[in-house]
């Protein structure tokens, strides 16, 4: 019987994320993109998920997703089957002034979606969140960028704020006992190799994979070879 999958979105992301993937897993899983809707907490986003899930299943997730994912997994171990954590972090909100800069730094990018609207928000955001040679792929960065203008500002501000009050996952890290892939952007910037190589210490058996040329943005970036990890770690 072909598993399910769950794949789970980032920050103001939807479908369109996975969509380059899901034509190289398909023939190997059933697919089905999360949506967050308005949930303002990683807790609640995982409430949700479990509640619409099938009684076991793999699960994916990049970015925020991949928290949301590490949270499914406190919640309810026995349901999930496998995880893969693309492109994310582990660690609370920082104290002081790395915090702070984070605070700020969201905050500055609210105000623009605020204002200026969602599409120049991400016309913004995404200038560090690809590999610097995608930045004059028109076809990429629009993809980006419209994926981005499907949500509201007030959607924006509400996982801003299960951002900022995200739990410590070290715990779930190393709690981990399904087969686990953790993968990255050799180019990420926003959370980089040395984040998730952190994370693999924390969960030993899990494979870590680094997409070539890539960015935060690995799952569009670099279809095929996330592809090829995650049907790697599917059949693990």
């Amino acid at each position: 019987m072909t598993p399910a999958l769950l794949l789970v979105p980032g920050l103001m992301c939807n479908e369109s994320v996975w969509a380059p993937v899901i034509p190289f897993i398909a023939p190997v899983a059933e697919c089905h993109v999360v949506d967050h809707a308005s949930a303002n907490s990683l807790v609640q986003m995982a409430q949700q998920l479990l509640s619409n899930a099938p009684d076991r299943f793999a699960l994916a997730g990049h970015s925020m997703g991949a928290r949301v994912a590490l949270e499914v997994y406190r919640q309810a171990p026995e349901r999930v089957t496998r995880i893969a954590l693309l492109d994310t972090g582990y660690m609370p909100l920082a104290t002081g002034e790395a915090g702070q800069a984070e605070k700020d730094k969201r905050a500055q990018l609210l105000h623009i979606a605020q204002t200026q609207g969602v599409r120049r928000m991400a016309s913004a955001w995404v200038q560090g969140m690809v590999h610097p040679a995608r930045l004059s792929d028109a076809a990429l960065i629009e993809a980006i960028v419209a994926m981005f203008e499907r949500k509201s500002a007030a959607i924006f501000e509400a996982q801003i704020a299960a951002l900022l009050a995200r739990p410590d996952a070290r715990p779930v890290l190393q709690s981990l006992n399904v087969p686990t892939l953790i993968a990255c952007g050799d180019q990420d910037l926003w959370a980089p190799l040395a984040q998730h190589q952190a994370m693999q210490a924390l969960a030993p058996q899990a494979r870590l994979t680094v997409f070539a040329d890539a960015g935060h943005m690995a799952p569009m970036e670099q279809a095929p070879a996330v592809a090829q990890a995650l049907r790697n770690w599917l059949a693990a």
